[in-house]
């Protein structure tokens, strides 16, 4: 391919494996030009090294204002009034601005905090485990495991009460996939914008009149004493539930399918469940769900890795192939539960790290722990290349997980 013409970054084969051309793109150069299938043309950043300095440089900055007129023709696609009430949370945001707003929900996410939540979030996937068909050919773990785990981890973590947690729909999450204003798909697109908006309004509503402790109630505070505005509020509660539980039970499907590929790794898990912890991040460095960061642009034009990159174009970090450099981690396409090489980028770098990665740690710890240990035999009950993965842009993960196990699922243990 001509180096002018962008390489695309779209098709079922890409979704399905995309470390192949991650492969050839970091042996060709640190940044490339790529082509979305929303039509917008970015800059992607491939290698460890390149990426690590990519999430920090000073330079490169998150607000939308930063965009340019091609940028925004075809990435701006949530339509007014929602693209200004929803797109101002913290992934969209620069410092001082961005140091300000993260700094409300730090506690909440503390790694302390959500240690001592471990034995409750043990009790809801033991429940979701009890909960499983009996005598099944086919369970999809999706549909019964890993799209309620998250929510419920979210709900209990961020204190979303019960009466407005059993109303949230999970379809909801699919307003940040792109959906053109030309798309035959947009007026179902934006009937669930208008859906969640409404139910962001609920939940605003409800916290003001019932604070407690949570952290939703905390953020309705903070804007009643003008630390935010109504659409950073609304846009933060936006991330939060989006952002917040999606991405995990993606890592829960990408780390199955990881070790359904390798069972001696599974069965180890099985027997030696102390290696959990450290399992959890070579299964994220091996296939995260966070493959691609969201954009970012230079407010002028400047030099990025040897290459002029024009102000207001989209910067963009592989995450995915930066956690298979092989110059970073000898031997990289291999899931090794021994390696010692440090901390992937499954969670970002710099100051937009995930705010969330001590709660997704224990929640991965916990799913992959209660499933291993109470489904005997666990594998695919497909062939592997009858999986579906999702079509987002941005991250991995299957659509459904259809498995088998032997017999009745095991007791309940008191370990976790």
């Amino acid at each position: 391919m001509p180096p002018s013409e962008p390489v695309h970054l779209s098709g079922s084969a890409y979704k399905r494996d995309p470390y192949p051309l991650y492969a050839r793109l970091r042996e060709e150069g640190p940044i490339h030009r790529v082509l979305f299938p929303s039509g917008v043309t970015a800059w992607l950043v491939t290698g460890h090294a390149a990426a690590q300095s990519t999430l920090a440089d000073p330079r490169l900055g998150k607000n939308h204002a930063r965009g340019n007129d091609r940028w925004r023709a075809r990435a701006s696609i949530m339509p007014e009034p929602q693209h200004s009430q929803l797109q101002v949370h913290l992934l969209h945001q620069d410092p001082p601005k961005h140091t300000a707003m993260r700094r409300l929900i730090t506690d909440a996410f503390a790694p302390r905090r959500v240690e001592e939540l471990r034995p409750r979030f043990q009790e809801m996937a033991d429940a979701l485990v009890d909960g499983m068909p009996a005598g099944a050919d086919a369970v999809d773990l999706v549909q019964c495991f890993a799209a309620r785990f998250p929510f419920q981890v979210l709900a209990e973590t961020i204190g979303l009460p019960a009466h407005l947690a059993a109303r949230f729909r999970r379809e909801w999450g699919g307003v940040v996939a792109p959906v053109g204003p030309e798309d035959p798909r947009r007026p179902a697109y934006e009937e669930l914008l208008r859906g969640l908006q409404g139910y962001i309004a609920d939940v605003v509503a409800d916290r003001r009149e019932h604070p407690g402790d949570g952290l939703l109630g905390r953020l309705v505070a903070a804007r009643d004493a003008g630390e935010l505005s109504q659409e950073e509020l609304d846009s933060m509660i936006f991330q939060l539930l989006v952002a917040g539980q999606e991405p995990v039970t993606n890592q829960i499907t990408t780390a199955l399918v990881s070790l359904f590929r390798h069972p001696e790794a599974l069965e180890r898990l099985r027997s030696e469940p102390e290696l959990m912890p450290a399992a959890v991040e070579e299964l994220m460095r091996l296939d995260s769900a966070f493959e691609l960061t969201t954009w970012r642009f230079l407010a002028e034009d400047a030099e990025l890795h040897g290459t002029r990159v024009p102000a207001g174009d989209s910067v963009i970090v592989s995450l995915c192939a930066a956690n298979r450099d092989p110059e970073r981690f000898p031997d990289p396409d291999t899931l090794d539960l021994d390696r010692q090489q440090g901390p992937h980028l499954g969670f970002g770098h710099g100051i937009h790290f995930c705010p969330g990665a001590a709660l997704a740690r224990i929640e991965l710890q916990v799913a992959l722990d209660t499933l291993i240990r109470r489904l005997p035999g666990l594998r695919l009950a497909v062939p592997e290349e009858k999986l579906s993965w999702i079509p987002a842009v941005l991250g991995r993960g299957t659509a459904a997980l259809p498995v088998a196990f032997d017999g009745a699922v095991c007791p309940r243990s008191k370990r976790g």
